[in-house]
């Protein structure tokens, strides 16, 4: 066996070989529409999907807002009072805070002196 790659053509025919061989899986995974780009593609596809799928949601909500608001005058009246504030005459107007329970406010004196170099009293 070691007799075959002896002759210099023989040496050459191999080495060609194993470059087409090397030329050829190069190709298949890193190539253009290889291996790699195919499933970098594929993952890139799969990430625009589920975009498009919050997209449609959030589109088909706000057409259903824009039916409302063309259509009915409870979405109007909703909004002028959300948004604006607006209250009817003989009416009380009431905001419930959404701020945790565990929220503890800081209070600061306005008469206290403060020393802005090293920000104590």
């Amino acid at each position: 066996m070691l007799d075959v790659f002896q002759s210099t053509s023989s040496k050459l025919i191999l080495l060609l070989a194993v470059v087409l061989i090397a030329s050829l899986q190069y190709r298949f995974w890193l190539g253009e529409g290889g291996y790699v780009p195919h499933q970098a593609l594929t993952q890139q596809i799969q990430q625009q999907a589920e975009i498009n799928t919050e997209l449609k949601e959030r589109n088909r909500i706000l057409a259903a807002e824009v039916f409302d608001l063309k259509n009915g005058s409870e979405a109007i009246e909703e909004h002028a009072r959300l948004d604006l504030g607006l209250i009817k005459p003989n009416e009380t107007f009431v905001q419930m805070s959404t701020i945790s329970t565990q929220y503890k406010p800081i209070y600061i004196d306005p008469n206290a002196k403060v020393d802005t170099a090293t920000n104590e009293n």
